[in-house]
């Protein structure tokens, strides 16, 4: 397992890096809208096993459709595309009930269906506006190296000194030393990357490190709640040691609109 979990995450690094670094950006939004896809199916099959009724496969297909108006949106200029289909996706979901016989679970499936296209299709569709800041390219990568490190000095923190555990109820082996160790991991990472965005400033690299350090376990708390709540330990089992294509983008999904907006919003030197 724990081999397993080494070279599946080295592996997906690297071809991350590939994707990120030496391909056109129609290229990194095909792989967004794949992951988008696989994470929307994963999450849709857990609420099945919960007993629950949800749209799956129509929620998967308008899922996909976010990172391709987003991906149209900022490529082509046409501001506040996403949005719009948001919007009307909501529409579609409701016509979707119309065609139903009865109003049994209405509420649950179409607040379920929507919740995942919210939660995985456009939280993670602001990667994509990421990569087309200014020197995109570096902070995507930046991103990457910081939730994800955190998420492995965490791993590796916790199974050598954990001894108090975080959240039981919700991860049973998340420990306290293990999330400071992965905060601590990230904001390092962060610092040691810094070369990658020379027009931050070190106080602006170490606010980033210390916003995603802490969102980082959050996030992947969240997921884990979800999980549980469903009764399942991973989301899939495409990914060996990982789990599914949502237990490895888990994190990713809350911290690329944070540090979108932090760039944009607090940075105007990057953004």
């Amino acid at each position: 397992m724990f081999k397993d979990r080494i070279v599946s995450s080295i592996l997906m690094l690297t071809l991350s890096f590939l994707v990120i670094f030496l391909f056109p950006n129609w290229v990194f939004c095909v792989v967004v809208i794949w992951l988008t896809g696989a994470s929307l199916y994963e999450f849709y099959s857990m609420v099945e096993r919960k007993g629950l009724k949800v749209y799956k496969y129509f929620g998967t297909l308008l899922g996909i459709l976010v990172p391709i108006f987003t991906y149209l949106e900022y490529d082509m200029s046409r501001e506040g595309m996403t949005p719009f289909a948001l919007v009307l996706f909501a529409l579609f979901i409701f016509l979707k009930q119309f065609t139903k016989k009865d109003n049994s679970d209405a509420l649950a499936s179409t607040a379920i269906t929507l919740f995942g296209i919210l939660y995985i299709s456009w939280f993670f569709s602001f990667i994509i506006k990421l990569k087309y800041l200014p020197n995109g390219a570096n902070l995507v990568a930046f991103l990457i190296i910081m939730t994800e490190g955190g998420d492995a000095g965490a791993y590796f923190f916790g199974r050598i000194m954990g001894r108090r555990l975080l959240i039981p109820r919700i991860s049973p082996k998340k420990t306290v030393e293990g999330t400071i160790g992965g905060f601590a991991t990230t904001i390092i990472l962060a610092l040691v990357c810094s070369p990658l965005i020379p027009e931050l400033t070190y106080m602006q690299i170490m606010v980033a490190g210390v916003l995603i350090g802490a969102i980082t376990p959050i996030a992947d708390l969240a997921e884990s709640l979800l999980k549980r709540d469903c009764g399942v330990k991973d989301s899939g089992a495409s990914l060996p040691g990982l789990g599914g294509a949502l237990d490895m983008m888990d994190s990713l999904l809350i911290t690329s609109p944070i540090l979108f907006f932090y760039i944009t919003a607090f940075c105007s030197n990057a953004g």
